[in-house]
């Protein structure tokens, strides 16, 4: 059964070939001139058949103005084609109006711990700083007792020190606590005064024989920035939920909260430990709930929350900013707060009113973006946390990537891939020069940027901020005293004006704007003005562009007969060797033709036979006899293919 399908499917790809075979061997029909005559009489393009038609100068002027036209279209063509391939859109803006999904909120504090909960950790760098300080401030004092008692181990990793600047082209390096730690005075020369020096920190690798400055135009920036780099060295060896441990409590941090007309609480908030801010709440979050609609623009309508970020127990030299560290974002998206945060100040009342803007890419190759960040190369290190995919997350995901690969440990602000480790002085003593080195890396930020992608979807929240004191004098006292017996069931005060934050938030109105990319140039585009060019300059159309197509088509395969005609003449013409003897009769080619087995007679049976030099090749003499083409027996298969050819 099989084998009678394939047989019957085969034979028709059979027919074809052997009507292909002997076209082939029919040789062509006509020559390259005659085709071309035929196209240029039958074209319905105008300039070819002028050409033909005109006498010889028209001839001449209609070939050079075809010919010129011809390539004025093919410029314009490449042109509209390039343009097309460039992927151009277009931005369109359209407003609607909805009931809309109230926003995600983080709140987190300004300071990531409390400092009575984390002072154990802190004690010997914060008496390193305290010494800092008193050399920055008090150069030419005597530091005897302090000095004495100071743990080193710290400092020898990534000291500070003061660069002499008076001189521009030979500035001198000077250890901040002179050349012993021990010794009781500084040594010769390494105090300044603050105009002639700066402070810097200096970064070593490779057992201190590689080196290298961090400058800093102020004191203040070189010892915070100092401060958090040895911080993240002690915090980066503690676990994690000790580190939560650490931060401030839900219930410590929210007072009082109310959505709308419905009362809420710390309950209603998802907890995440975000390292630059401790431990942050999210209102609103729709992980495990649906996301909570707004009923109605306005602040009556809004989240309304009182905050205290107990600023009395602020870490001293880690938080030098005192307030409420916010942000608003969409549904199951991380909070990139460093990045994209905004600061409430205490003691006042901040009211932030949102707008939203949609975006919506068109995606590749128009826009270089993603769906979800299946097609970025770079692994997301938040996918722990179930949220949708941000350019923040590929970017930090792949910054910690380049650590890992460079400094063989993880950055304590980052989540860490599963069997790594966080960088700290014991175990990776060079990882704050490998650290601040890929930080100030253009190749580094140049390469994450190249490699992430924006989303293609995207929802923004457009804030208007503005703020008054609260409480105020008139009112501060019974709301403190209320607040304070609500939390510590206390009837004294135990809050303070300077550490608490009032916010509203709400949607100023329910229009929103959608800002929408779609090609700038459709495949319409393309070929209306590929048509227009060819019509403006050659007065053509698609049908012209067919007969050119059939046209070279024809002229190929009459390449391709020529071709195999020649080769195929090229084989049967061998060398024939010359006569011997005088050339055949016609009675002895006639009985040479009908008989196959038939040999003639040799020289030696013809005495008389006139003989010919062995140079000389004679033409075979006589009428040769008819080759009758009805008397051979040929396939039935082949003799179809020859009347359908020559009926075509």
């Amino acid at each position: 059964m099989l084998c009678a399908e394939w047989s019957g499917a085969t034979m028709p790809v059979k027919k074809y070939l052997l009507k292909c075979l002997h076209r082939l061997q029919k040789g062509p029909g006509y020559t390259y001139k005659e085709l071309l005559v035929w196209y240029c009489n039958n074209t319905n393009t105008h300039g070819p058949k002028r050409i033909i038609c005109e006498g010889p100068k028209k001839k001449a002027m209609w070939f050079l103005l075809t010919l010129l036209f011809a390539c004025l279209v093919c410029w314009q063509w490449g042109v509209f084609i390039q343009t097309y391939l460039s992927w151009e859109v277009s931005v369109s803006l359209s407003m609607g109006f909805k009931t809309m999904n109230f926003p995600a909120v983080t709140v987190c504090n300004s300071s990531p711990f409390q400092y009575s909960k984390v002072k154990h950790l802190l004690k010997d760098l914060d008496k390193l700083m305290e010494a800092v300080l008193d050399k920055i401030l008090a150069p030419e004092s005597s530091h005897t007792n302090t000095t004495s008692t100071l743990n080193f181990t710290i400092w020898n990793h990534t000291p500070l020190v003061l660069i002499d600047e008076r001189n521009p082209d030979h500035p001198v390096v000077l250890n901040l606590f002179g050349d012993s730690h021990n010794s009781s005075n500084p040594a010769p020369g390494s105090t300044c005064n603050a105009q002639g020096c700066k402070v810097a920190m200096r970064l070593c690798s490779a057992n201190g024989t590689v080196c290298t400055f961090r400058n800093f135009t102020s004191a203040t920036q070189a010892v915070t920035e100092w401060y958090i780099l040895q911080a993240t060295n002690i915090f980066s060896q503690v676990l994690p939920q000790d580190l939560v441990g650490m931060g401030y409590a839900p219930d410590r941090i929210i007072l009082a909260c109310l959505f709308g007309t419905e009362p809420c609480s710390h309950r209603n908030f998802t907890p995440i430990f975000y390292p630059d801010y401790g431990n942050c709440y999210i209102f609103n979050w729709g992980m495990t709930e649906k996301a909570l609609p707004s009923a109605n623009p306005g602040t009556e309508f809004g989240l309304k929350l009182i905050l205290d970020i107990g600023q009395e127990d602020y870490v001293p030299f880690l938080a030098s900013t005192a307030g409420a560290r916010l942000m608003l974002h969409e549904q199951r998206t991380y909070p990139f707060i460093r990045e994209e945060g905004i600061y409430a100040m205490a003691g006042t009342e901040t009211s932030i009113g949102v707008l939203v803007d949609k975006l919506q890419r068109k995606g590749e190759p128009y826009s270089p973006c993603t769906m979800n960040g299946s097609d970025v190369a770079i692994q997301n290190l938040y996918s722990d946390y179930n949220t949708t995919y941000s350019i923040q997350a590929c970017l930090h995901s792949c910054f910690q990537d380049h650590m890992i690969h460079n400094c063989s440990c993880g950055h304590y602000l980052y989540p860490l891939p599963a069997g790594e480790k966080y960088c700290n002085n014991r175990d990776f003593p060079d990882w704050a020069y490998c650290y601040l080195s890929l930080q100030m890396s253009v190749v580094q930020r140049e390469t994450c940027l190249s490699m992430c992608k924006e989303s293609c979807n995207d929802t923004q929240y457009k804030m208007t901020i503005s703020m008054a004191d609260w409480p105020s004098e008139a009112s501060e006292d019974w709301i403190l005293h209320v607040l304070s017996q609500e939390r510590d069931q206390s009837s004294n005060i135990t809050l303070s004006r300077k550490g608490i934050v009032k916010l509203n938030i709400y949607f100023q109105e329910f229009n929103y704007r959608t800002i929408e990319e779609s090609p700038a140039n459709n495949i319409v585009w393309l070929l209306s003005n590929l048509g227009g060019q060819f019509g403006f300059w050659m007065g053509g159309s698609v049908l012209c562009l067919i007969e050119f197509g059939e046209i070279i088509i024809d002229f190929i395969w009459i390449t391709v007969i020529k071709l195999v005609a020649s080769c195929k003449g090229l084989r049967r013409r061998r060398p024939q060797a010359p006569y011997t003897g005088p050339p055949p009769t016609v009675a002895e080619l006639v009985e040479a033709h009908t008989n196959f087995g038939f040999q003639p007679d040799t020289t030696s049976c013809r005495p008389n036979a006139e003989v010919y030099p062995d140079q000389q090749t004679l033409p075979i003499p006589g009428t040769p006899p008819p080759n009758y083409d009805s008397l051979r027996l040929q396939p039935l298969d082949t003799m179809e293919s020859d009347s359908e050819v020559e009926a075509i």
